[in-house]
């Protein structure tokens, strides 16, 4: 599942302090203290895990919000199976 995914990558890479395990999907992140660096490692740990691009245009803050909001863009991002 790619919350699970999100999540693990969010604990990995989100250097909160708190363990993620305990945050709902739509917990504001930058409240629960992701900064800008980590928001740019979350990025690319996601492109990574994902084998996905994600475009200039949903480099913003809205899109590393949450948990959900990152499974959102993640999903929308990955190629449509048959």
């Amino acid at each position: 599942m790619i919350d699970e995914r999100v999540r693990r990558i969010v604990a990995d890479h989100g250097k909160l302090g708190i363990d993620a395990s305990r945050l709902s999907t739509d917990t504001d992140l930058y409240e629960s203290g992701l900064t800008s660096f980590a928001t740019v490692q979350l990025m690319l740990a996601l492109e990574e895990e994902f084998s996905i691009e994600i475009p200039d245009r949903l480099l913003n803050r809205r899109t590393f919000q949450s948990i959900g909001a990152m499974s959102g863009v993640v999903t929308s991002l990955l190629p449509a199976t048959a």
